[in-house]
């Protein structure tokens, strides 16, 4: 079935949205992106974790609004209108997605927001790998089950779109389709997945470290461990994207139970702008990210990776786009779609490229050091292999460690400092391998069917497909690294 566009700036017109995650770095895309281009645009409820409206508030403003993102459009309306403008627009809400009503305990608000609210974007995460299991359950599990039902409530809601990421798929290779999870499916084939004896197995977990009065980081690594332990139970490399996974279960059973449109959106790894509203906005790092200022640094001359592995990337600003087109065209059809926001099917980038071009930025544009001195890169070594990169560390680090150990032994702990501070940084490197090994050697490719065919529908309004592009094949992968992307980590990162 091919899907048809009415115009997307129209129908946002006058529209109610309701946005959670909001001061994470897709969230302010989407958020800027839609007054940018709609500013009649009726009311966007943007959720943060505060105690009250007040802190609620001033998050709005140090975390969002005052990021260089929204740079074009404080230029548009100017400094005496923009505050103005902003107000009229937005209503920031001290809530908590992990909460029963989301935290909002002000039925007054509740009952405002239900009778208002059109569409629901559910873009709040915990998106670290290792977080403690409890923590991950309340935002990616719970939390979206918590937004579900909170949307059951809303009177006038013709969409939902929840923002998951690709890597649910755990490590499988081939083409991965886009299919939604049964509840209680493992990846391995496990049995007895059930997201309630996961919840009540933390419950016991947190009763009996309590009981043994255990300190708190005694508490925060026992649960890290356990998160971990369960997500490779079932085929899961790591508690985020096995929460994540819950979380699409849960979803897909409430949408049907409450008979709601719902959209899934599965991005690949998120990196800067590409064109809107600049190019090469970012904020905090990810996985290349790591590495492009590790290296430009000078504190890492080696990559893991084979030098024709895929680094699936996707800017931000064409998710965002995507999610727009997505929950206009989807709206008010109560099915479920997911839609994969990637590269690697259709123009893929090459962990080679990444490298060299690392090499030739960071050697014309060397980074200055707190001495003063600038850093010169060596072109980095690409090893295919976790055996070979351990030997690598081992006759380069460990070694010579275990040495200084031994003379510091003999100095009376005079070199101690440098012990620990490289103990630290090989702690620290064999910590970043073991994390994102999954992924460094990923062998998936995302099937974008879904997505091809929203752009096919957008192509029939050819400003429209301009203004909302989210077609990977534009990318020129070296131009992008070269001239965008590492200038971003760069400006923003560094």
């Amino acid at each position: 079935m091919e899907f048809v566009v009415n115009g997307i700036v129209e129908s946002l017109e006058h529209k109610s949205i309701l946005v959670t995650g909001s001061t994470g770095f897709l969230a302010k895309i989407f958020v800027e992106k839609l007054l940018r281009v709609q500013p009649d645009v009726k009311r966007l409820f943007l959720l943060l974790r505060a105690s009250d409206a007040k802190l609620a508030m001033q998050r709005l403003h140090t975390e969002v609004l005052e990021k260089e993102l929204f740079r074009v459009l404080r230029d548009k309306y100017g400094p005496a209108e923009f505050e103005p403008f902003i107000l009229e627009k937005i209503t920031p809400i001290a809530a908590d997605i992990s909460l029963k009503h989301l935290g909002i305990d002000d039925c007054n608000l509740r009952q405002h927001i239900w009778s208002e609210v059109d569409i629901i974007i559910n873009v709040a995460a915990n998106t670290k790998f290792e977080e403690r299991y409890d923590a991950a359950l309340d935002t990616n599990t719970l939390g979206a089950k918590n937004v579900m039902d909170f949307a059951k409530e809303c009177v006038k809601l013709n969409m939902f779109l929840h923002v998951s990421t690709a890597y649910v798929c755990g490590e499988r290779s081939g083409l991965i389709l886009e299919k939604p999870f049964k509840m209680g499916e493992a990846l391995n084939g496990t049995s007895g997945l059930d997201i309630d004896e996961e919840l009540k197995l933390v419950e016991e977990t947190l009763s009996e470290l309590h009981a043994q009065a255990v300190t708190k980081e005694a508490e925060a690594l026992a649960m890290r461990e356990l998160g971990i332990k369960r997500a490779k139970l079932y085929g899961w490399p790591n508690t985020y994207v096995f929460t994540k996974a819950m979380g699409e279960m849960l979803l897909g059973k409430l949408r049907q139970a409450y008979n709601l449109p719902l959209v899934i959106v599965r991005p690949t790894i998120i990196t800067s702008t590409y064109k809107d509203p600049f190019p090469g906005w970012m904020e905090g790092t990810r996985t290349i990210d790591s590495l492009a200022v590790g290296y430009g640094k000078g504190r890492l001359k080696c990559f893991l990776g084979e030098s024709e592995s895929i680094l699936d990337l996707i800017p931000g600003d064409m998710v965002a786009n995507a999610m727009i087109a997505a929950m206009i065209t989807r709206a008010n059809q109560a099915s479920e779609i997911i839609y994969q926001v990637g590269s690697s099917l259709r123009n893929p980038a090459q962990l080679s490229l990444f490298r060299d071009v690392a090499f030739q930025y960071f050697s014309r544009n060397p980074w200055t050091g707190k001495d003063g001195k600038q850093v010169r890169v060596p072109k980095a070594i690409l090893f295919d292999s976790v055996a070979s990169f351990n030997r690598h560390m081992a006759v380069q680090y460990v070694l010579p460690l275990k040495g200084l150990q031994l003379l510091n032994a003999v100095l009376c702990q005079f070199l101690r400092p440098t012990c620990t501070d490289l103990g630290r940084r090989i702690n620290l490197v064999q910590r970043f391998v073991e994390l994102y090994k999954p992924y460094i050697f990923f062998k998936g490719i995302f099937d974008s069917t879904n997505l091809e065919k929203l752009e096919r529908a957008m192509k029939r309004d050819e400003q429209e497909a301009k203004a909302f592009c989210f077609d990977a094949k534009l990318i020129d992968w070296e131009d992008y690294f070269m001239n965008i992307h590492l200038p971003g980590i760069v400006r923003y990162i560094f």
